[in-house]
């Protein structure tokens, strides 16, 4: 950005730090800022008058969302800085021109996206997928009806039954659905929680409270510890100010805010502040260069408003399944529609035909059946700690083939923690457990003792009180990461802290600034009453240079070029491994020269500060969690590719990837080729190396296809120190690949990959509001294991919904068939409409069911993420097997029975056949068997129902064996086992509702339904034990 460039394009863009994906308009400025002379803090009320804000509607371009910003506003001097933004460092604006500029710019905050209406989501969940094939069915049904009544005086009341049972399984799951669903998109009632209230602003050099909306860019304005910013802010004025900016990118350690730009990206500088992020130390003043959509967050929040959500793997094949049906089923009945006219039936006839044809292909009882599974599975891996918000992302989990996971506080346990020290010329490594008893430390050695407690005085963290009983690594502490982690490790091996603190009174202290890198205190010496020791802990290049001696086996010895080499061998062997290295030194203050009573004054020392003691290193990290490196080599034999993106350091992000396994043993990338074989890393071929580690200005710089390559060619990849926008574009890439992939992130920051992904997966303990809402699914413990535990269960619902539509979908034959014989063979109806909804929705349903429980077949793990193209939910040869092979089968041993029953009373197949019609007229009281037996019309009624009640017990008898088969694909029932309680408990109630349809009384005058003799029940027996052959 040009620095001449005025304030009219400077606001009209909201400069080069501006969103370029935003167009505004702009009709200049007033003259430059008046001033008051008053000085005085005026609490002005919020104004209450309502405004009209020229702002030209917002254009979004997603694509200039993703790009990084591109400005300068934090390296100009800031001078220049005012200048171009027409404000001045002590006067402030004045209040016309910033009300002015309130009216071109609009409030300070972030534009609501446009929402869809619960109605609208309600009425999705009611009319989208398979919920349209059996709205079609319902409607079908009472077209027939109006058909049929047309027709006849007193009609068959089968079809309105039918339509209206299928509009209440329409509504009832559909209701269910959006009740489970209804609060997954909520995303931006989170980002308005970060939005200040008020924010501290001077303006005509006088200082007042305002609405934070009321902010406009050139403002200056103050803030304290416990605030909240109420923009991008460049700071211009610091004293101990500290930010945390864990809403914005998950990392919870305060950053220090000064006025020095210190680096050339602006989210790395520690002279700019963003908007919603928490003041946690200090005061600081600065001014306003981005508000609104403007700023950091603005941005993030558009971006994760404005991306599409992908759709799940489960919602496509379904819709698929339901594409083929109504083919199939048009297919069916125009075909059948031209071969009745054919055959000479009337028009309205064939039409009826026609609708008991098509709902004979509907199964009415999957969407219930499919909903209640997903719902069981979803509260079982409730139960293992993810909670999962959309249903059909259960099963999307499980066909992952890509996990960009965070790396603090899910592959780490988000908790710093001593990894090892340097002492005595060597390097012990530390117990990182949530115990730390298994600590490897020579306790003995005086230098050890020395450096002990060098950190244990020289640390400001102390523990909440009332957590006596808590276990030391899991006490709340106040105080910063580092120092907690330090405070908790010494009281694991040096016990009481306090104790000791309280022995060795701190007499001043010089706090830890980022211009000297150090932390100073003395303290009252317990061992040796009436004299003092001083303590310095800080980075350990600054320590080292204060020192003149270092302790070695508990003897002070010169601090020789040796132990300075020593010192920086053991300084890169723990920076090497990623991890955060601190610096410890003691001085034992001359009495004479330092009596007891003696003035410490910290603002002008009158105490050394060179000439100190070297005691040794300690270094800290937040160590990966235990069950991490097993769940990571659990997805690579899973066919699974773990990537880390995060926005930490590269040498500490690699460092915990070679840890946990996501980079593998032995496995080096470009960087450790180079290294080993001592040349330049451009004398390294890519192809050498099997792992590689690309940081975020790397990333920035690579083309499309060139991301698209490392994504495809390494299957152990890390990206480090990325932004929003490029861990979204990661994400793209990865499924632009084809891949499905699921992003794990807890901050504001990863709100739009978490929407992006196919299964976003938030953290339920460290994870933001935002994070969450725009999550399909929540870790309640932030462990990648239970990532892990989430693919083994998506997995498993994949096979068991399977099986589910294999036991399921036979009931298209079933119930097909005995109508195609009643029309073209004119015998009396086989299958009545009632007993068409028990066969779905009464017998079958709970045995379908309890296929959710079905464990896992052995090998789950251990195949490579299905392919989504061949390996679908449903199949043609599926459909083949389960249609034209078991379901034709149970339908002949259905017929099979109606025959035998109809033969018992006296009509034999070669009379049944073309009676129909004679049947079926109630003015017929004389109807003759084969054996010249008379039967009145309610005679034949009685053993029409009958005929209804064997050809649903045909059925159950053969879905028995048939749910025996569709327990297991892979392996043998033997292998497999009849261990599936629930499976027992559906059949067993099957059977038993079977019973109660025959044998309960009235059922005759109710549903239709008949008593059996035993012998009928049999009837079905060696079809049965054929369907397995």
């Amino acid at each position: 950005m040009s620095k001449q460039m005025d304030s009219r394009s400077t606001q009209a863009t909201g400069g080069s730090y501006a969103n370029p994906g935003f167009v505004h308009s702009s009709d200049g400025y007033s003259d430059s800022p008046r001033s008051t002379p008053s000085e005085n803090h005026d609490k002005m009320p919020a104004t209450k008058k309502k405004r009209r804000f020229r702002v030209a509607k917002k254009k979004v371009d997603k694509e200039a969302l993703k790009k990084e910003m591109d400005m300068d506003e934090h390296k100009v001097p800031i001078e220049e800085l005012a200048t171009r933004l027409r404000s001045d460092l002590v006067r402030g604006l004045t209040s016309d021109f910033a009300e002015q500029r309130l009216m071109e710019d609009g409030p300070n905050t972030l534009s609501p996206p446009k929402t869809i209406p619960e109605w609208v989501k309600f009425l999705k969940q009611m009319f989208l997928g398979f919920a349209v094939l059996l709205w079609a069915g319902a409607v079908l049904c009472f077209v027939a009806y109006g058909v049929q009544f047309s027709q006849s005086d007193h009609p068959p009341g089968d079809n309105l039954y039918l339509g209206i049972v299928l509009v209440a399984v329409v509504v009832l799951t559909g209701s269910f659905s959006y009740y489970q669903e209804a609060a997954s998109s909520k995303v931006m009632e989170s980002f308005k929680k970060l939005v200040p209230q008020s924010a501290v602003v001077i303006r005509d050099a006088v200082k007042r409270d305002i609405p934070a909306e009321e902010l406009v860019v050139g403002d200056v304005i103050e803030v304290k510890f416990g605030d909240r910013m109420p923009a991008d802010v460049r700071i211009t004025y610091a004293q101990g100010f500290k930010v945390d900016n864990s809403s914005l990118t998950g990392e919870s350690e305060p950053l220090p805010r000064t006025p020095e730009c210190t680096h050339q990206n602006p989210l790395e500088t520690k002279n700019l502040a963003f908007f919603s992020t928490n003041v946690v130390e200090g005061v600081g003043r600065g001014i306003v260069i981005a508000t609104a959509d403007r700023t950091v967050m603005g941005r993030i929040a558009n971006l994760a408003s404005d991306t599409d959500t992908s759709s799940t793997t489960m919602s496509r094949e379904m819709q698929f399944f339901v594409n083929i049906i109504i083919v199939a089923s048009i297919i069916m009945g125009i075909v059948f529609l031209i071969a009745l006219l054919a055959l000479g039936y009337g028009f309205f006839v064939a039409f009826i035909f026609l609708i008991g044809i098509i709902m004979g292909n509907v199964p009415e009882g999957l969407l219930s059946t499919v909903t209640v599974i997903l719902t069981l599975t979803a509260k079982r891996m409730a139960k293992k700690n993810c909670l999962v918000k959309a249903l059909e992302c259960v099963e999307t989990l499980g066909s992952t083939t890509v996990i960009c996971s965070d790396k603090t506080g899910t592959l780490t346990q988000n908790r710093m923690t001593v990894a090892h020290a340097w002492y005595d010329n060597h390097i012990y490594e530390m117990d990182t457990s949530d115990t730390q008893q298994a600590n490897v430390y020579n306790g003995d050695s005086q230098t050890w003792k020395a450096l002990s407690r060098v950190a244990l005085l020289c640390n400001r963290a102390e523990f909440k009180r009332g957590q006596e009983s808590v276990p030391i690594m899991k006490r709340e502490t106040s105080g910063d990461a580092s120092e907690s982690a330090i405070l908790k490790y010494t009281e694991v091996v040096c016990g009481n802290v306090q104790l000791l603190r309280s022995q060795n009174k701190k007499i001043c202290e010089i706090p830890f600034n980022s211009t000297n890198k150090y932390q100073v205190s003395i303290h009252e010496l317990a061992e040796s009453p009436g004299r003092y020791v001083l303590v310095m802990k800080g980075a350990p290049e600054r320590i080292l240079d204060r020192c003149s001696t270092i302790l070695i086996k508990g003897e002070e010895v010169p601090l020789t070029e040796d132990w300075q080499n020593a010192f920086q061998k053991a300084y890169e062997d723990l920076g090497g491994l990623g991890e955060r290295v601190l610096g410890f030194s003691d001085y034992l203050l001359p009495p004479g020269q330092f009596p007891p009573g003696f003035n410490f004054d910290v603002e002008n020392p009158n105490f050394p500060l060179t000439g100190l003691r070297f005691c040794g290193l300690m270094s800290l990290i937040d160590p990966p969690r235990p069950a991490v490196p097993g769940a990571v080599a659990k997805c690579r034999g899973a066919g699974i590719k773990v990537i880390m993106v995060t926005g930490d350091h590269p040498v500490t992000a690699k460092a915990i990837a070679k840890s946990v396994g996501i980079i593998s043993p032995g496995h080096e990338t470009r960087e450790d080729i180079a290294k080993r074989r001592n040349i330049p890393l451009e004398d390294v071929r890519a192809s050498d190396a099997k792992a590689i580690v690309v940081t975020g200005s790397d990333l920035k710089d690579l083309s499309e296809k060139e991301l698209d390559h490392i994504l495809s060619y390494y299957n152990e990849i890390v990206f480090a120190r990325t932004s929003p926008q490029q861990k979204l574009i990661i994400v793209e890439g990865c499924q632009r690949l084809d891949n499905i992939v699921a992003v794990t992130g807890d901050g504001v920051n990863d709100s739009p990959a978490l929407k992006k992904s196919n299964i976003g997966i938030a953290m339920g303990i460290t994870g933001s509001d935002v994070s969450k809402q725009a999550a399909d699914m929540i870790l309640l413990d932030d462990n990648f294991a239970s990532i892990v535990t989430g693919v083994e269960e998506g997995r498993l619902i994949f096979e068991n919904l399977k099986k589910t539509v294999a036991y399921t979908v036979t009931h298209i034959a079933d119930e097909t068939l005995p109508f195609l014989i009643f029309i073209f063979l004119k015998v009396p109806l086989p299958l009545g409409t009632i007993c068409v909804l028990w066969i779905d929705l009464g017998t079958d349903i709970i045995p379908a069911i309890t296929l959710a429980y079905e464990r896992p077949e052995s090998d789950i793990m251990l195949r490579m993420p299905r392919d989504r193209k061949k390996e679908t939910l449903v199949t043609g040869k599926l459909l083949g097997l389960t249609i034209f092979q078991v379901g034709i089968v149970e339908s002949l041993s259905g017929i099979f029975t109606y025959f035998v029953i109809y033969g018992q009373f006296g009509f034999r197949p070669d009379k049944i056949i073309g009676l129909r019609d004679i049947w079926s007229d109630s003015s017929i009281s004389n109807l003759e068997d084969s054996y010249g037996q008379e039967w009145t019309f309610a005679q034949r009624r009685l053993i029409e129902i009958t005929g209804y009640t064997g050809y649903l017990a045909g059925v159950v008898v053969t879905q028995w064996i048939n749910i025996m088969m569709c327990k297991t694909r892979r392996n043998s029932i033997i292998e497999q086992g009849l261990v599936n309680y629930p499976l027992m408990l559906g059949l067993s109630v099957e059977t038993a509702v079977l019973i109660l349809l025959a044998y309960l009384p009235g059922m005759a005058n109710t549903l239709n339904f008949a008593p059996l003799h035993w012998s009928w029940i049999l009837c079905p027996t060696p079809s049965a034990l054929a369907i397995p052959f």
